[in-house]
């Protein structure tokens, strides 16, 4: 038979195994309480029966027999908790308040002895009273004091009966808390079961509910919904990568083709420069390879999370080596190209990806810089401690409204349609800063002069090493 779900939750099964754990250390401290109790009850009786006797052995020592045999009488026939025999030392009974002995084989050494004596009640009823006493001979008389102890079992039984009420107690609202904490527990788990169920069937839009109790459950809640928020972006993110891929390639891989057949039929004709279409579509496809390239980097970076194999470097060494690509570019395309260095600066980083991040920035740059402009690359530190790589041109710039929308992939402006290119240069840049815990900032240039302008500045930000 299948238990309900409530029985078969974790909670439970815990609140079960606390349960347990505290009912035994509870049922050690009842027990020590019960020994503790029953001892106490049992050491007082026998410490009065040990005054009674005492006193009885004082009137022995003082008056003799027949003085200890009418203190006996005398104390028997009153209204007290005693009991007493009074023997010579064959077992004769002299005087007491039972018959005979109550050690039917006495060795001579003081006993301490339990029986029971059949009495009447009020009402007269045959009830038996336990007695507990002390058996000692002194002298030439044995005497028997004891103490009627059954108020003290009626004690120690009331006592175990309130540690048995108590640990029944213990058990029924330990078992209720369980099962109210297992219903707390399994309705705190119920919006993040429905936000797992939802997205495993496919749903990428479902959340978990957050109670705003701040508790661990609203953490993960919390967590949960911040893991999904991601995988969104990442799944919208390759979709639209796939569909601008397939955009985005359709044209230059249709070029490739067309250039292919073209010089297929010019061959076979004997006529035009293959040579020339082959270069032509070789170079098409250097472009198709290098989109892809980029692509891949990307996603490698946005799997991994963080850089890979980052090491202490000198960000000034890695600028000034990427320059010496650039400045001769520059100069052919009539552009002024500066570069400005902090020294004694230490970043930390993958060299490979900030060297393609830095490289991908300045190519922009002289992209869509035009003759007769300037490029500024300068490496600095800020006063926050962060390294900072930015790059300034006098191009055309980026409006404001799209600074945010241009560093997602395969996203292309009208100004940059006729541009060679495939829309990943500043993905990968923010994609590298993301990796190293820095991030890409975008702003307007030195502002426009006459025909040119206003201008990009573009910062790659690291924080401090």
């Amino acid at each position: 038979m299948r238990l309900p779900r409530i029985f078969r939750t974790t909670p439970f099964r815990l609140t079960l195994l606390f349960l347990a754990s505290f009912v035994f250390a509870a049922s050690a401290l009842f027990v020590y309480i019960y020994v503790a109790t029953a001892g106490e009850a049992r050491r007082r009786t026998d410490l009065e029966i040990t005054h009674e006797m005492h006193s009885l052995e004082a009137t022995y020592d003082r008056a003799g027999v027949d003085a200890v045999n009418q203190s006996v009488i005398e104390r028997a026939a009153g209204v007290g908790p005693f009991v007493y025999v009074l023997m010579d030392k064959t077992g004769r009974r002299i005087s007491g308040s039972i018959a005979g002995s109550p050690v039917e084989k006495f060795s001579g050494q003081p006993t301490w002895i339990s029986f029971s004596v059949t009495d009447q009640d009020a009402q007269g009823h045959t009830v038996k009273q336990p007695v507990r006493g002390l058996q000692k001979l002194h002298g030439e008389v044995i005497i028997f004091v004891g103490s009627d102890v059954a108020g003290d079992d009626a004690y120690v039984a009331r006592v175990v009966g309130a540690l048995q009420g108590s640990g029944a107690l213990v058990i029924i609202l330990g078992l209720a808390g369980g099962m109210l904490m297992s219903r707390n527990v399994s309705r705190s788990m119920v919006g993040l079961t429905e936000a797992v169920d939802a997205v495993r069937n496919g749903d990428l839009g479902a959340r978990a509910q957050v109670r705003g109790t701040r508790d661990e459950f609203d953490e993960l809640a919390a967590g949960i919904n911040e893991m999904l928020d991601r995988l969104e972006r990442s799944m919208a993110g390759h979709r639209h990568a796939g569909d601008a891929i397939a955009h985005d390639l359709r044209s230059p891989l249709t070029r490739l083709r067309a250039r292919l057949e073209v010089a297929y039929l010019d061959v076979e004709a004997g006529k035009g420069d293959p040579t020339q279409a082959l270069a032509q579509a070789l170079e098409d496809t250097d472009g198709v390879l290098k989109t892809f390239a980029a692509v891949l980097a990307i996603a490698r970076l946005q799997a991994a999370g963080t850089a890979p194999d980052p090491v202490l470097f000198d960000p000034c060494e890695l600028a000034a080596n990427i320059s010496e690509l650039y400045e001769p570019l520059c100069e052919d395309k009539g552009i002024d190209f500066a570069a400005e260095f902090t020294k004694d600066l230490q970043a930390r980083g993958n060299r490979e990806f900030l060297a393609q991040a830095l490289a991908n920035i300045l190519d922009n740059a002289v992209k869509y810089t035009p003759s007769g402009g300037a490029i500024m690359l300068r490496v600095r530190r800020r006063s926050s401690g962060e390294i900072e790589f930015s790059v300034t041109d006098t191009g055309p710039g980026v409006p404001d409204g799209d600074r945010e929308r241009v560093v997602e992939r395969f996203v292309r402006l009208e100004n940059s349609r006729n541009e060679p290119g495939a829309g990943l240069g500043l993905s990968l840049v923010a994609a590298v800063a993301e990796a190293h815990g820095g991030r890409l900032e975008l702003a307007e240039g030195p502002g426009k002069v006459g025909e040119m302008g206003p201008g990009l500045r573009v910062a790659l930000v690291l924080p401090r090493a």
